[in-house]
């Protein structure tokens, strides 16, 4: 055998059997082109041939193996393009993370005021319709920033058709979804109320049920346009949205929906007895709107499928929520002072878990298809459905090196919220040592959970043809409702046993 190396002349390019080298991109592709690749100027060719075909072809190249090498240079060149560091990752999240963050202090702030509000004393359901509401965000807009991250990493929102297509669509659907799920929240909310109370009263059911569907479907129509506006502008900007789009899309979702919520509420308490005829003609007119969100958002063929298969994990996250708000309920009772901590430990918790789970659904994404676990690293943590809580802190894997990340944004995180709250508050929140531990520890504890629970989930609903962009977060978010508030009941429970009864923001 004779290894020929080098480049052949013109006399071998006019063989019959010669190569001709294509372009990546080819239209109208030969039969005579041997292989698909862009020949760089590094790019070495071996021809292996037998010595005695080189010496009767009469000119002409014998059939030939070819075999490429480009340098390693090249090689490493591609994965590393988007292999993102623990600095790029940490500036990336942890500005959105602040603004959402500030966004749920005022959230907060704006529940304690409200809570001694008339309409809040009078019909104490609107407490348990709180934390429904507020996690909406995590029901419908930011699952809507995952689903758009996705689909903008993926370059299916690279042209202005492709654009307005998939926001059109999306705002619709979760118009669709906002209103039946606000009304079913607000159906809860008095069944529960009427457990609580043993009694019913209709004025109050029709003012929640017209405060939930006014308040979800402007917030949503809001949130919605913010949140596309966030994705395009960080495609334009080279930032991953993964990052960026949720905490961006809870940073105003709280804070609206407990502003839109107080006000639409006091309007209809005024009107009981005066206008009866309000809240009802309002229910009515959103329920009529149904059919006309649904036709739209059937027609367009980017939510076509979440239409039809993504109301299981929203009707699970509400009533997960729901119960949340049960507690809520109770422990404003007991403790006046937990009602400004709600929003910032719920809301945290949540933006966290969602960043981590919008960035493994864009991963599984772009490295397999639907029900398929394969992985673009050697890793096979990344395949694995079940992994160990080690494994998931502590791993190799890029999902293991986010988790760390976003672990190490809690405790700073949280110690700005918190003493915010207290500055804003004119530092009657009482704030002590021992609260600030008891306070993290439920913070960390959280936010561990969840992040563990994330990475198991999202991988067994790949495995199972499940679309973690649609149902993922919702389940997340609403679990980080229920575990935060749940969370922070036992520190207060545990403040008020061991601190002399005496537990912040209690006057």
């Amino acid at each position: 055998m004779t290894t020929l190396k080098g480049s052949y002349g013109f006399e071998a390019m006019e063989s019959p059997n010669h190569i001709q080298p294509c372009s990546t991109i080819n239209e109208n592709p030969t039969p005579s082109c041997a292989f698909t690749a862009e020949i760089e100027n590094d790019m070495e060719l071996t021809l292996v041939v037998s010595s005695n075909e080189t010496e009767n072809d009469n000119g002409k190249l014998p059939d030939v193996v070819v075999v490429t090498k480009v340098s390693e240079e090249h090689e490493e060149q591609e994965p590393n393009q988007n292999q993102e560091t623990y600095l790029s990752i940490a500036i990336q999240v942890f500005i959105p993370f602040l603004i959402a963050g500030f966004g749920m202090v005022c959230a907060g702030l704006v529940l304690d005021k409200i809570q001694h509000w008339p309409v809040f004393e009078e019909v104490t359901e609107l407490v348990i319709l709180i934390p429904a509401l507020l996690g909406l965000k995590g029901n419908l807009e930011m699952t809507l920033a995952s689903r758009l991250s996705t689909q903008a990493n993926l370059g299916h929102m690279d042209t202005t058709k492709q654009l307005i297509e998939m926001i059109v669509g999306n705002l619709t659907l979760i118009q669709c979804q906002a209103i039946v799920v606000g009304f079913l929240g607000s159906v809860v909310a008095v069944v529960m109320g009427g457990i609580k109370s043993n009694a019913v009263k209709l004025d109050h059911a029709y003012l929640l049920c017209a405060s939930s569907l006014v308040t979800v479907s402007l917030a949503s129509l809001v949130l919605g346009l913010i949140t596309a506006g966030v994705i395009v502008l960080s495609r334009h900007c080279h930032i991953n949205p993964d990052n960026v789009a949720t905490p961006i899309a809870a940073s105003l979702g709280d804070i609206t929906s407990l502003a839109l919520l107080s006000w639409i509420a006091t309007v209809l308490y005024d009107s009981i007895g005066t206008q009866d005829w309000l809240a009802p003609v309002i229910i009515v007119s959103y329920i009529l709107a149904i059919p006309l969100w649904v036709w739209i958002a059937k027609r367009n063929l980017h939510t076509r499928d979440v239409l039809y298969n993504g109301w299981t994990p929203v009707m699970g996250a509400m009533m997960i929520s729901s119960m949340g708000g049960l507690i809520l309920d109770f422990m404003v009772a007991r403790f006046e002072g937990i009602a400004v901590f709600q929003p910032v430990i719920n809301g945290v918790g949540g933006n966290l878990v969602a960043v981590q789970a919008s960035r493994i659904s864009t991963a599984l994404h772009k490295q397999s298809v639907l029900g398929i676990l394969t992985s673009d690293s050697n890793a096979d943590e990344d395949t694995v459905i079940f992994i160990s809580p080690v494994v998931g802190f502590c791993g190799k894997t890029v999902h293991a090196k986010t988790t760390r990340v976003l672990m190490a944004m809690v405790m700073p995180g949280h110690l700005i919220f918190v003493h915010t709250i207290d500055y804003v508050k004119g530092g009657d929140s009482s704030l002590s040592s021992l609260f600030i531990i008891v306070y993290l520890w439920a913070a960390i504890t959280q936010v561990a959970t969840l992040l563990y629970v994330a990475h198991i989930m999202i991988h067994w609903m790949w495995k199972r043809k499940i679309d973690p962009d649609n149902s993922a977060i919702p389940y997340l978010t609403s679990m980080g409702d229920l575990l935060g508030i749940s969370l922070l009941a036992i520190a207060f429970q545990f403040l008020y046993l061991v601190a002399s009864h005496d537990t912040p923001g209690d006057r």
